[in-house]
């Protein structure tokens, strides 16, 4: 088996009265999922997180906390995979969704209560429940 670990965020912003969560669609399996991607050798978790929000949601973002992280298994090429997620909340700074890179063939800014019926994994919608309490503070 193979060990990978990953980091991304859950990136939120406040406007018009309401709270909206950055949601992105994999380019490879479809599913609705957060920004994340591997940590680099020579890279810590919060300088991954960071820059996987900027090429996957197009956005630069400031890291507010730590979430609790994720694990789940997966296969690649008749290889199974454990792999560990370490997800950050964020606060939206700048950028635009629509400069997304390829990996992500969709970015949406989603109302806070609509975002759990949109994810496909229930690695992300555990850690969206512990996101959403400390955003809804």
């Amino acid at each position: 088996m193979k060990f990978e670990e990953s980091a991304g965020g859950i990136v939120f912003d406040k406007r018009d009265g309401q709270i909206f969560i950055i949601v992105t669609q994999h380019s490879q399996h479809h599913g609705w999922v957060f920004p994340k991607g591997l940590i680099d050798k020579g890279e810590d978790k919060k300088s991954t997180a960071l820059r996987e929000v900027e090429e996957e949601a197009g956005v630069e973002a400031k890291i507010i906390q730590e979430l609790s992280p994720t694990e789940y298994f997966y296969q690649f090429q008749g290889t199974k995979i454990k792999k560990k997620v370490i997800y950050f909340l964020m606060e939206y700074i700048s950028g635009d969704i629509g400069d997304h890179d390829w990996e992500m063939e969709d970015a949406q800014w989603i109302l806070v209560d609509k975002v759990y019926e949109k994810l496909s994994f229930k690695s992300d919608k555990e850690v969206f429940q512990e996101a959403k309490k400390l955003i809804e503070k």
